[in-house]
């Protein structure tokens, strides 16, 4: 009786102690409110960058939200380790399920900062995309997604039962997180990215007959951010059913970030439009649970609406100067690549014998 009752004893105390770890979905909110500091200090930054606001030193008001929020993270991070290891876990189990990379992060992004500071004293400051591809600052956005990313690998290694159970709640950290590492992969192209440089808008005609440049470079902008879009896209609806109204989400918040880079507010209902297309079709199509052949329309239709409403609204703002058979391929060639997007997440079948 004594050895049942400590044995009993002894399962009332690990299940206290499991119920004070530190972790679950409440962790991964407040890693999204960080996050949501850190790379809104980012495209504060880049703003500044952008407008001119950033003079030959280090130590600047914008710098300062960008470490701050870095700061905030890791303190999450960290805390959450230190506070499980403290209230009895192993050091192996006490950094909440999926961080691990995040962790990661937050010594990558440690380095880079510091190793930014003394690139800045031996070369010098960059100027324009320099500041987009410098390899510290490189680091420094490696550092970034891989903090930012670590709600998705927590939620991925849970149940869909026990996601579904907890609803929106248990959603709304996976897309927000999803926003993040998306937005920060356009923040480091932007200088390659439709809503920063609009070529196909009448301001961009050159003045001369030769136009292979700003066609090209407008083509390449759309074809590169089609697949960062479709890839964020299919890897995250590949492993869950989103709630309607999460790609409306994404898109939107994405494009009204984009567009303080440079400006182009006028661009936001075009992000806005696309998004609420792609729920619908997600809605109506079921496209990665239904058939092949939905999931591959779905991946070509959504950057085809994408850029058939970013060519309806350059028209309305003032007209586009490329050729009907320009930009009209460039919107079958937009969906085209989220058509092969979709081979990556849906393979066709492979014969029983192979």
């Amino acid at each position: 009786m004594a050895t049942r009752q400590g044995t009993l004893g002894l399962n009332v105390a690990n299940a206290e102690a499991q119920a004070q770890v530190i972790g679950g979905l409440r962790f991964d909110w407040a890693v999204i409110a960080a996050s949501a500091w850190l790379v809104g200090g980012a495209f504060l930054d880049g703003w500044a960058h952008n407008h001119g606001k950033v003079d030959n030193t280090f130590f600047t008001p914008w710098h300062a939200v960008l470490y701050s929020g870095y700061l905030a993270v890791a303190v999450v991070i960290l805390g959450a380790m230190i506070l499980n290891k403290l209230r009895g876990v192993s050091w192996g189990r006490a950094l909440p399920g999926g961080y691990e990379l995040s962790l990661i992060g937050v010594a990558v992004f440690a380095l880079g900062g510091v190793g930014d500071l003394i690139w800045h004293n031996l070369f010098g400051f960059e100027v324009d995309i320099e500041a987009l591809l410098s390899p510290t600052h490189l680091m420094l956005v490696t550092g970034v997604v891989l903090m930012v990313s670590g709600p998705i690998r927590a939620a991925w290694h849970r149940t869909t039962a026990e996601t579904q159970a907890r609803g929106l709640a248990a959603y709304l950290p996976i897309v927000l997180s999803a926003l993040y590492v998306y937005s920060i992969l356009t923040f480091i192209t932007q200088f390659s990215h439709p809503f920063q440089n609009p070529f196909p808008f009448v301001q961009f005609k050159p003045a001369s007959r030769d136009n292979f440049y700003p066609v090209g470079l407008g083509t390449v902008d759309i074809l590169l951010h089609s697949a960062l879009l479709m890839g964020v896209v299919l890897l995250v609806l590949r492993r869950w059913s989103l709630p309607f109204g999460s790609l409306t989400l994404l898109f939107t918040a994405n494009g009204a970030l984009m567009t303080t880079q440079h400006d182009w507010y006028s661009l936001i209902p075009v992000a806005l439009l696309a998004g609420l297309a792609a729920d619908v079709l997600l809605w109506r199509w079921k496209p990665i649970t239904g058939s092949r052949n939905r999931c591959r329309t779905f991946a070509f239709a959504v950057p085809a609406i994408f850029y058939t409403l970013y060519f309806g609204a350059l028209a309305l703002m003032g007209g586009v100067w490329w050729s009907i058979h320009m930009w009209a391929g460039v919107i079958v060639m937009a969906g085209a690549v989220g058509l092969f997007m979709s081979y990556l997440v849906m393979q066709p079948q492979i014969p029983a014998e192979a």
